[in-house]
């Protein structure tokens, strides 16, 4: 991953590796190696468990191609992942939310509960 595009400095307790494949805006076989790469990192590590993927959500309103790209990745990846959790979704009142942060660790996390679609969240095995 190329530094300005990751956000990966988290404490060593903190469960969540961020990547932004969103800015700035490149092909998707860029946006679904820096995906991949993230998804190996965080199955690799002992502490992390959680790749959260900001993917933006596009300028015409109805989700960008960059969106679809993580998104489609996701799912056909997801016989690899315990739960995909989609931006819209993530809050205290969502079941698998609930269970990420029960399984995780309450951790710190601006975004939750801020119905954006703009990224995704991976619990990976």
């Amino acid at each position: 991953m190329t530094s300005g595009r990751t956000h990966g400095t988290h404490p060593a307790v903190h469960p969540v590796y961020t990547i932004d494949v969103a800015h700035p805006a490149r092909p998707a076989e860029s946006v679904e190696q820096d995906v991949e790469a993230a998804w190996h990192h965080v199955r690799r590590s002992k502490t992390l468990r959680l790749l959260k993927v900001i993917h933006g959500y596009g300028s015409s309103g109805k989700g960008g191609s960059t969106r679809t790209v993580v998104r489609n990745w996701a799912f056909a990846h997801r016989q690899h992942l315990r739960a995909i959790v989609e931006g819209e979704r993530y809050s205290l009142f969502d079941s698998e939310t609930q269970l990420i942060r029960r399984t995780c660790g309450e951790y710190p996390d601006a975004d939750l509960g801020t119905d954006n679609p703009g990224f995704l969240i991976l619990w990976i095995h």
